[in-house]
């Protein structure tokens, strides 16, 4: 399906039914229930952490699996997001301090079908639901993995809950013609796949800056324009446009929910952290303490906010990059299963992706209880 960009117009947040804040009903600390910015906060030492143990999943990729390829340190794994003043809620019932319950998920999800789509850190965060939902699950023999082309599948079979991840590093279409492989800004055919799901969540932007031999096109087309490349930012500005449109036109909302969850940054700069001079992740096991970042949050992270608050129908907005940008320490860097790679892009599994999990798991269930946002 194809979708044009004339005529499209952003609207005021407050109006549009994107949700941005991170506002909900939560648990006061101290006691007594009021609203809360759950991506406001800090990271804190929580010795119940990890949510699960790594090394009995066995649905994480060796990119991703710090603990089994030599990571000497733990502390990484025993952070928990703390939103300021208030906690998360623990599953429909009752509250906790920020802890995912497997059990409350599949029983909430049963018969359901999850699917996560953009690059590899959607893989990274599908990969820690699966292992958050296999660490609740009695006998494990019942769950089993499918891969099919661009689609990896978890199947929990006793609950009936499928958890997918679907590669689709820009979201819109690259197709292969006679004249190359063209990225096509205003097309989104695999659109049809995923709205058959319950859930979706998405996320691009780790590859729009790619060129030379790992960049997968040749060309990008604008309507009917043809063009070799194009400011890559206004690129990403076209194909979230599109994406815009196409979840306002073609999704159910009476049966799909929507996710968007904002960009990641890598920690290949301590200017970051106040430690100029330090060029990757290699040696930092802890994250920055408090809540700030020094420096600005990225052009791709306005973009995303921009775009998404022209969006008519009620997308929940992840808005996980200033918290991420705090981990410095939860990336795999050599301890990742590819020998001479340093990574300090992905997350270790176990790791800050379960984080993003818990806070789309609470989102979740204010939403499905009717306590969800203000605008």
């Amino acid at each position: 399906m194809r979708f044009g960009f004339q005529g499209w117009s952003y609207i005021l947040v407050g109006v549009a039914a994107v949700i941005f804040s991170g506002t909900c009903f939560a648990k006061k600390v101290g006691g007594g229930k009021g609203k809360c910015d759950i991506y406001e906060g800090s990271w804190v030492v929580d010795d119940s952490y990890p949510m699960y143990n790594s090394t009995l999943c066995p649905h994480i990729r060796k990119e991703f699996d710090c603990q089994k390829y030599g990571r000497p340190d733990k502390l990484y794994l025993r952070y928990r997001w703390q939103p300021k003043g208030c906690h998360l809620p623990r599953n429909g019932f009752s509250w906790h301090q920020s802890r995912f319950s497997g059990k409350d998920f599949l029983r909430r999800f049963k018969g359901k079908k999850i699917m996560y789509i953009g690059d590899s850190t959607s893989l990274n965060q599908w990969q820690s639901m699966v292992c958050l939902v296999h660490a609740a699950v009695p006998d494990p023999s019942r769950i089993f993995q499918k891969a099919n082309g661009s689609i990896t599948t978890v199947t929990f079979q006793d609950y009936d809950l499928s958890i997918m991840v679907f590669h689709s590093p820009y979201l819109v279409d690259i197709e292969a013609h006679r004249i190359g492989r063209i990225l096509k800004l205003d097309s989104l055919k695999n659109g049809d796949i995923w709205k058959k799901s319950d859930i979706l969540i998405f996320n691009t932007w780790l590859w729009w800056h790619r060129n030379g031999p790992t960049q997968p096109w040749d060309y990008i087309q604008v309507g009917h324009q043809i063009r070799k490349d194009m400011d890559r930012m206004v690129a990403f500005k076209k194909a979230l446009i599109a994406w815009a449109k196409w979840v306002d036109s073609d999704v159910d909302f009476n049966k799909t929910q929507v996710f968007f969850r904002g960009v990641t940054t890598n920690h290949n700069d301590g200017k970051g952290w106040n430690e100029p001079g330090v060029t990757n992740c290699s040696k930092e096991t802890q994250p920055i303490s408090g809540s700030t970042y020094l420096g600005a949050l990225p052009e791709s992270s306005h973009v995303v906010e921009q775009v998404l608050s022209g969006i008519k129908r009620p997308v929940q907005f992840l808005n996980i990059t200033n918290l991420s940008r705090l981990r410095k320490d939860g990336h795999p860097s050599m301890y990742n299963g590819v020998k001479r790679n340093m990574d300090c892009t992905h997350w270790c599994i176990a790791g800050v992706p379960d984080i993003w999990n818990q806070l789309l798991y609470s989102s979740l269930i204010t939403q499905n209880r009717n306590k969800m946002y203000d605008l």
